[in-house]
This record gives C-alpha cells, structure tokens and sequence, in this order.
C-alpha cells in the first residue's frame, strides 16, 4: 500500500465534473499529480461563460506538470449530457476507477424570492447529477473490482448557528444548503450500499470558505478563506483505499487532515504545506475524522 503521505494513482482513471476552475480544477491538478490520468469536463472546452477558466486550460495544466488529462464538454443540466458523460469516459480511456463529483451553480435566493428555475438547477447540479453519474459508474467499477467515488459537500449543510446571522437571515443559502445535505445522506447511503463491493463513498466539503470564481460573489471582503489545496489534499486521501478501510465519510478540509495526520500538498505535488488550521468560526458540528 502506498504511503497515506503521498498516496499514489498511478493506473487509474479519474472523472471530474466542474473541472475548467476552481474545487474540480484542483482535484484533476493533485490526481494527476500522483499518476491518474484525468477526464475533466464543464460545460465547454474552451469558453467560459461567466467566470474565467476552462478545460483545455486545466488540461495545460495538468500537462506541463507532467500529468495525462482529456477535456469532454458536458452540460450537466443536460439530461441527455449526464446519461453519455461516463460511457465516453470509458470509451475515451477504457474505464473508470474514480468518480468526483463536484460541479456547482450556487445561486442563493430567499425561499419566498426564488424562482422555480433556481430550484430546479439547483437540484441538478447537487443532487440529479450526482446520482444520475454515480448510477452509470457502479458497474463499470463493480467490474474492475474497486472503485472510488467523491462528493463535494459544504458546511452549510448542516444547521445554522443560533442566533442566525446575517448570511442564514438574508443571502438565502437555504435550498443550496438542504440539497447539500441530502447529498451528505445520499454518499453515507450509497457507502452502504456499496462496501460489499470494494467501491469507496466519501464526501469533503470546505471546512469554511473557498475564494472560487464561482463562489466570490457571496465572500464579502476581508472574510477569511482557505487554501484550495487542502480539499484537494483530502479528496486524494478518499480515493485510494479500499472501501472496507475508508467509505461513508463526509469530511472537511481543514479538520480531516489533523484528524488523520497526514501531509498536505500543494495541487502540483511539489511543496508540503503547513498543517491546517481550523478557523474559530469553524461550525461545530463538524466531525473531524468525517465519521
């Protein structure tokens, strides 16, 4: 078995959704690093809509590192787009070992001021399509005897604080942070489900806040955010054991690697980083070992 302080993926390949930026973009950069070859997909190759980056720039990435990395586009609201993104990801590589999920469209609204089109992307994105992937990728990890699996979550899924502050009163994270829970239940479900065939479940979310392109527009300034690196870190360590030593956590960045001690990379792999500090305003409900 690989060392737990740079595990290595070298053989298998990876799957993963919102990839041109942000959460996804680091994941491919660190899996590639320790060897997987990589199918990044968003929703284009080579345009980005609202906020920068994109896949063939992740590709680049990955490559000038030394690492392997294909671009599919895939528009997940697509229903058509979800059912064929694993199919050609094995056509395209000749299987699939590792699933991660973490695509997003995070738009908070208030529950009386949101639209029904909100809602209904909103699912996708954090809950359709993650079932919609994982269901087609069971098999073909069933056939090559293992298999790993990685949902993105998000602090917000579990309760707000009392007295609710500013954001729970008035940003309107409310249905964002219930499809998140559920997506914490569905990975301890499927964990279950899967165990008996070596096919490992797990979820990591921020422990606080992650500067995204994306995600910038509800960070105020100042508020203090942490390093993607960390998340990317324990994604890694959740994609590598078999399902009876990890499976069924739902973790957070900067409390799952003191809980279980090991190192923390930069996406490259080059530099070690300093042990990470869980911020005071950290929730505390989290469970930092992610059991």
């Amino acid at each position: 078995m690989p060392p737990a302080n740079n595990p290595s993926l070298n053989g298998k390949i990876a799957l993963i959704t919102g990839a041109s930026r942000g959460i996804g973009r680091a994941i491919a950069e660190r899996f590639a690093s320790v060897g997987a070859c990589v199918a990044v997909t968003a929703r284009s190759l080579d345009t980005a809509s609202n906020d920068p980056g994109t896949l063939m720039e992740t590709v680049e990435r990955i490559e000038s590192n030394g690492g392997r990395a294909i671009a599919l586009a895939a528009d997940l609201e697509s229903a058509r787009d979800r059912e064929a993104l694993v199919p050609r990801t094995v056509e395209a590589l000749g299987g699939l070992d590792i699933l991660v999920n973490a695509a997003g469209y995070a738009q908070y609204e208030t529950v009386e001021r949101m639209s029904d089109e909100i809602f209904d992307v909103t699912l996708d994105h954090y809950l359709r399509a993650p079932f919609v992937l994982c269901r087609a990728a069971i098999p073909v990890m069933k056939r090559r005897g293992a298999g790993w699996i990685v949902n993105i979550g998000s602090v917000t899924s579990l309760p707000p604080i009392r007295p609710y502050g500013e954001f729970d009163r008035h940003v309107g994270p409310t249905l964002y942070a219930a499809t998140k829970a559920a997506l914490s239940r569905f990975t301890q479900g499927l964990a279950a489900e899967l165990e008996e065939y070596n096919i490992a479940v797990n979820q990591v979310g921020p422990s606080g806040a992650i500067l995204t392109p994306g995600a910038a527009r509800y960070i105020p300034d100042g508020f203090p955010t942490e390093d993607v690196s960390y998340l990317a870190e324990c994604a890694l360590q959740l994609s590598y054991l078999p399902a009876a030593e990890r499976t069924g956590l739902v973790t957070h960045s900067l409390h799952f690697p003191n809980a279980l001690n090991f190192e923390v990379r930069s996406v490259d792999g080059k530099t070690v980083l300093p042990p990470p500090i869980a911020p005071e305003y950290s929730h505390p409900g989290i469970e930092p070992s992610g059991n």
